[in-house]
Parts: structure tokens; C-alpha cells; sequence
């Protein structure tokens, strides 16, 4: 009873009103916006919305289906459990969590499989509030990423809610009506100007910024850009479609097609789990990879 009664510390119900007072004060924020921002375009934001509920559902069903594990290793494996109830152990909680989602977003990035997933969130060329919702349907890599936490001592239910604020925080960057900030923010936090750089689909942006609230772990590991130019968002190879599920399944059915016609298990392989865009050597066609990721 007491695992059940976690589920209903559920912080994303806290945070639905915010995404919805959000999107509003942007569009009120935009109604005069001139050919420096891009705005909402009715049907794509439609799209997102439909994508974020999904979502929403996608990590109600991943905290199902990790709670049970978390709870074990926290009680009969951790062995030590940190408190909830000082300021130094959310601090240290958060910096945790930050640290661990910026090896997740850079795992969806550089692993096609892992891609495949995220890819979704970058397939708007619009860049605002409301597209931020743009959440993958299959979240199944960011279980792995967290059960480490438990066994350092977290509280299950505090690592829910810390990556929960982990994503609201990012969805006040998800747009182009906030400037730069002053340089000491800038050189700590991930802002608006650095997650525009993340997603834009200019060779110089690609594959960069991919900090959650910190971009200091950008800095350290050599994935920081700083916004040069407006960016072009999207994907390199738009998907061309609205439909929602083409949207979120296509690039795995790409996988399919690309393993099925390579030759030797080291190609197979590669296709699944080098960089989005990677080839083997010896095939001049390209792959049918939608990416915003030019290497590999």
C-alpha cells in the first residue's frame, strides 16, 4: 500500500497548469511577432499537444513499470538512504538527476536507437512553448539512466519528482521572445539561447547543448556552442507528415528497412547503435535516416 500510495505524487499534475499558463502568455507575448521569432502555426501546435498528452501517459506508464524495482533497491539493496527533508539533499538530488539527463540526451543523439525514440521532439521548425510537449512515446532508456539513483540512496519518489522539475525548468527554454540572459546565467544554466542552439539543424548547432537546467556539463564535456545566429530548426531531413504516428514510429521502421538490407552483423549493428547517419563504408547510397545529426 505504501508503494501505491507513491503513485500519487505524481508532480506532473502540478505542472500541467504551468505548461497551459505558459503557452498562453506566450501566444498573448507573440501576437505582434514579427519574422524574428516563429511563432505558432495552429496545426503543428495541434500536433504537439496530441504528442504531449501521449507523453504524459508514456511516463505515467514508466514510473508503473520502475517503481516496484526502485522501491526494492532503496529499501533492501541502498545501502544507505539520504534524507528527504534538508535543502543539501534536494540540492544534491538535483544535481544527480541534471547530471544523469544530460548522458541520457546525449545517448538519444549519438545512438540511432536512442534517436529513433527522441527524434520526435525535434521534428517541429517551430520553436516555442507549446512544441516543447513534443515528448517521446517510448522513454524506455531514461529507467536505465535512473536506477543507479535508488541504489545511491534517493528516495524513489523524490526522483520522480526531481526529473519532473528537471522538465518543466526545460520548458521555459523552449522559446525565442527571451534574449540572453546575464553572463553569469548564461554560463551556469541552460537558457533559452543555448536550447535554440540544441535545436537548431545548422551544421554549427548540430549536436550541442544538451544540458538539462545546468550547461556547465556541456562546458566539461565538450558539447557547448554558443548561439552564433538565429537558428533553423527542424529536422535535417524533414518527415513531411502531421501524422502523429509516423511522427513518433518512422525512424524505427527506417532502422528495420536499413538492418534488413546490410550486409554482416558489424553493419546490422551499426545501424542500430552508431550515430544517427552512419554508414558503412563501402555504400554510397544514403541511409534513410531523419536526423539533425550530420556526423557518423
Amino acid at each position: 500500500m505504501e508503494m501505491l500510495a507513491e503513485l500519487w505524487r505524481e508532480p506532473v499534475l502540478y505542472a500541467l497548469p504551468v505548461f497551459a499558463l505558459s503557452i498562453v502568455i506566450e501566444v498573448w507575448l507573440l501576437r505582434d511577432h514579427d519574422e524574428q521569432v516563429t511563432g505558432y502555426l495552429a496545426r503543428d501546435s495541434g500536433i504537439s499537444f496530441i504528442i504531449g498528452f501521449g507523453g504524459l501517459v508514456a511516463m505515467a506508464i514508466l514510473k508503473l513499470a520502475t517503481l516496484a524495482l526502485f522501491v526494492f533497491l532503496w529499501e533492501c539493496v541502498a545501502l544507505w538512504h539520504i534524507p528527504a527533508n534538508t535543502w543539501w539533499s534536494w540540492l544534491l538530488l538535483m544535481v544527480t538527476v541534471d547530471f544523469a539527463y544530460y548522458w541520457d540526451h546525449r545517448f538519444t543523439h549519438r545512438v540511432r536507437l536512442g534517436w529513433a525514440g527522441h527524434q520526435v521532439h525535434h521534428s517541429s521548425e517551430y520553436l516555442n512553448v507549446g512544441n516543447a510537449l513534443r515528448l517521446k512515446w517510448n522513454p524506455w532508456f531514461e529507467a536505465v539512466v535512473w536506477t543507479p539513483l535508488p541504489l545511491l540512496g534517493f528516495a524513489p519518489w523524490t526522483i520522480y519528482f526531481a526529473f519532473i522539475f528537471n522538465l518543466v525548468y526545460q520548458f521555459f527554454t523552449h522559446t525565442e521572445i527571451i534574449g540572453r540572459l546575464p553572463r553569469p546565467i548564461e554560463y551556469l544554466l541552460n537558457t533559452p539561447s543555448h536550447h535554440r542552439v540544441h535545436h537548431g539543424r545548422d551544421p554549427e548547432y548540430l549536436d550541442k547543448n544538451y544540458g538539462g537546467i545546468l550547461i556547465i556539463w556541456d562546458r566539461l564535456f565538450g558539447t557547448y556552442q554558443e548561439e552564433l545566429h538565429r537558428p533553423s530548426y527542424g529536422l535535417t531531413k524533414p518527415v513531411g507528415t502531421h501524422n502523429v504516428l509516423k511522427l513518433q514510429y518512422h525512424e524505427y521502421g527506417n532502422i528495420i528497412r536499413d538492418v534488413r538490407g546490410a550486409r554482416g552483423w558489424r553493419n546490422k549493428l551499426g545501424y542500430i547503435f552508431a550515430p544517427p547517419g552512419w554508414q558503412p563504408k563501402d555504400l554510397r547510397a544514403p541511409a534513410t535516416v531523419t536526423t539533425t545529426s550530420a556526423k557518423g
